[in-house]
């Protein structure tokens, strides 16, 4: 199968090539780290052809029987060469239960480079950085953004590819079924049902699937809406079914820790202060949600837009907040690097009251960050309003921030 490169990951990893620190690529199941990890072992073959590389990857059947450290030190033990460098790559090692004693071992011996996939962010905040703390850099990798949707697919930057790209999303394996109708989606439900499964119920122990099912329903229905657990399970009360808050935040949690959807804060704008209550959730990717709800282009546009625009900015590598200042909210506020880009997003500029609301809040700001308007295929007002910058989504998904 033909590898695409993606150097927008791949050109931060290559300088920790060699490095006595173990790789860790993590991400939601299916976005591509197995491949990003292929570029990798393809470039250190090129690099050096007397390389010795060791491949696990736990998802194969080939591997079944590797189910904790001590098989996969047996596996290890003879796969290493004196006289050569060694390199070992295991994908999704959340698999192997104790993996990180393993890996802790290698790593003090100096017996191989490593690098790994997981599908769980309780690898960093539980195995990892209990065994592993300060001897492991993270990479997070995310499904298809805009760009490398129009690369893998071979399509040319149009309103006709930006609203394809909001109908299946950019889980790179689409590039090997193709677009049409909507075969897509029989794939992406499949992949939905393996995140379920393995990732969240089995991982996280989650014993009402049915009441999990229907948290996701809800989410792909109120994407960009303000949370709280108490007001989803009054919700639920609602259509008889009878949940505490504490097991909808237990199982938000559990789909967050999956990398399926993203848990965003409300941060006080030139402040410290980090609200804990009326979160946002967001999709890793928009065709898992399309997938699980459907496509409704008329009813979701408005919540696809926002949700996109999102992940442009943690694909770009910002840390994302919903800004507050006072009674105003600014939809994204994005950090990185001690920089920041405020981002609003709607549909259409076409009222007064719009307009005055979207570029109001941000002229509020008083500082001199990049400040943007995006909207679905407004005509633009103008190249500036005060600094403030109007852009259409398929600019703003095009542009490097």
């Amino acid at each position: 199968m033909k590898l695409i490169d993606r150097p927008r990951y791949t050109s931060r990893i290559l300088p920790f090539i060699d490095k006595p620190v173990i790789k860790v690529l993590t991400g939601q199941r299916r976005v591509g780290k197995s491949y990003v990890m292929m570029q990798l072992m393809n470039h250190i073959r090129e690099t050096d052809q007397e390389a010795n590389i060791v491949y696990i990857n736990m998802e194969m059947e080939d591997f079944a029987h590797i189910k904790s450290n001590i098989e996969l030190n047996k596996y290890l033990e003879d796969k290493w060469i004196d006289d050569k460098p060694n390199y070992f790559f295991i994908d999704e090692v959340q698999e192997v239960t104790s993996f990180e004693r393993t890996l802790r071992s290698l790593l003090a011996k100096g017996t191989c480079d490593i690098y790994c996939t997981g599908s769980n962010a309780n690898m960093l905040s539980g195995e990892l950085a209990t065994h592993l703390s300060g001897r492991y850099v993270a990479f997070h990798i995310h499904s298809l953004n805009y760009q490398e949707f129009l690369l893998f697919h071979s399509l040319e930057n149009s309103i006709e590819s930006l609203v394809k790209y909001l109908k299946y999303g950019g889980m790179p394996f689409l590039a090997n079924i193709g677009l049409q109708e909507d075969i897509p989606f029989e794939y992406l439900r499949n992949v939905y049902s393996t995140i379920l499964l393995k990732d969240v119920i089995a991982r996280e122990n989650i014993r009402n699937v049915s009441f999990l099912e229907n948290l996701v329903s809800y989410l792909s229905n109120n994407i960009g809406a303000l949370f709280s657990a108490s007001n989803i399970s009054k919700y639920l009360k609602s259509q008889r079914v009878d949940i505490s808050p504490q097991l909808t935040i237990n199982y938000l949690k559990a789909l967050a820790n999956a990398f399926f959807v993203h848990k965003v804060l409300r941060s006080e704008i030139g402040g410290l202060k980090i609200f804990e209550i009326g979160e946002k959730y967001y999709f890793e990717d928009i065709g898992l949600r399309n997938a699980v709800i459907g496509f409704n282009q008329r009813a979701d546009l408005h919540k696809l837009l926002e949700n996109v625009v999102y992940l442009h900015l943690i694909h770009q590598g910002f840390t994302v907040y919903i800004g507050k200042l006072g009674n105003r909210e600014i939809d994204f506020m994005g950090e990185r690097n001690g920089a920041k880009v405020y981002v609003q997003a709607c549909l259409t500029l076409m009222h007064e009251d719009t307009i005055a609301r979207e570029f109001g809040n941000l002229r509020e700001i008083d500082d001199n960050y990049p400040k943007y308007v995006v909207t679905f295929n407004d005509p633009i007002l103008g190249n500036n309003h005060g600094g403030i910058l109007q852009k259409n989504l398929i600019d703003f998904l095009m542009t490097e921030l």
